[in-house]
Order: C-alpha cells, then sequence, then structure tokens
C-alpha cells in the first residue's frame, strides 16, 4: 500500500495583526506569520502503511479492540503520532522547495483516531540570516475536531534557501 496522498491544494498563510499590513501572500515570511494546512483525514490505509513502512505495528494503531481495551483509546485505533507530525515538513516544503527540516520536538496532546480530519500549523517564531539562506525556528500544532482540540504542540528549526512564499504552493 502506497501512503495517501497529502492535499494539494493550497495551504493557506494567516498574517498576524503584527504583519497584516503586508498582507499580499507573495510577500517575504515574517516573524509572526504563520501557515496553515488543508483538512487531512487519516485513513485506514494510511496507517497501515506507514505501520509497513516503518515498523511500528503497535496493536493500538492496527486492533481496534486492543486500542479501546489495553490502550484506553475509547475511539478505536489511534493514528501513529510520527505520521501525524510528518505534515508540519510537508507544510513548510511545499511553500518553500528546497527547505531543509533540521529540527522537531512534539508534545502529544491528544490522539488522532483514525477518521479524524486534522489541520496542521507552523508559526515562524524566529528568522535569522546566515551563509545565503535563511534559519527559521517555527511553532508547529496540529489541530483536531474543528480547530478545538490540540492534538500535537511542538517546535520546529529549518533552513529555507528563501523567505518568498512559493507561488505553486498557492494555486
Amino acid at each position: 500500500m502506497r501512503l495517501a496522498r497529502l492535499a494539494r491544494a493550497a495551504p493557506l498563510l494567516v498574517r498576524t495583526a503584527a504583519t497584516a499590513a503586508t498582507a499580499d501572500p507573495a510577500a517575504a515570511m515574517k516573524a509572526g506569520d504563520a501557515l496553515r494546512s488543508r483538512r487531512r483525514r487519516f485513513t485506514e490505509d494510511d496507517v497501515a502503511a506507514y505501520a509497513g513502512v516503518s515498523g511500528d505495528r503497535n496493536p493500538v494503531h492496527l486492533d481496534d479492540a486492543f486500542a479501546r481495551g489495553a490502550g484506553g483509546f475509547q475511539r478505536g485505533r489511534v493514528v501513529h503520532g510520527m505520521l501525524v507530525a510528518s505534515l508540519f515538513p510537508a507544510l513548510i516544503a511545499s511553500h518553500f522547495p528546497g527547505a531543509v527540516y533540521a529540527s522537531q520536538s512534539l508534545k502529544f496532546a491528544a490522539p488522532v483516531y483514525v477518521g479524524d480530519e486534522v489541520v496542521a500549523q507552523v508559526q515562524a517564531l524566529q528568522i535569522k540570516a546566515a551563509s545565503g539562506r535563511h534559519i527559521v525556528k517555527f511553532a508547529t500544532k496540529c489541530f483536531t475536531d474543528d480547530d478545538q482540540t490540540l492534538a500535537i504542540d511542538g517546535e520546529a528549526m529549518a533552513f529555507l534557501p528563501t523567505l518568498q512564499l512559493s507561488t505553486e504552493a498557492m494555486e
């Protein structure tokens, strides 16, 4: 099986009050700007494919009865946390082709169940120019339940070749 493709629709650039004056989405990213993905639903096939590729065959991901019983997950099987977290580098790379994802810290705050829809968000916290590229520290968050439940919280560091958003990601 193959991992289902992430939604190819353009993720959204969200300008904060501090950066709203430059609301042109073609403008360079600034500290405070955030990128949000479109909604993404994780399926049984996604979880099975990830288990095959990663070797993580924990029954809380693959066996509904186990997940509800021994796992304590009332709604059944949960999506691998690292599969959900893969939305962060995908979101960054879709806007900044050539970006190199350097580090990530994660806190899994709430489970994402098979069939849940999630939205990923990365917000530029700090931007530093170095050797012709940009080192950007991002806050990373993933939400379920129509943005009501924080599922993943963390920070990431990426090297970006430019701060200009890719026009291909905007289409």
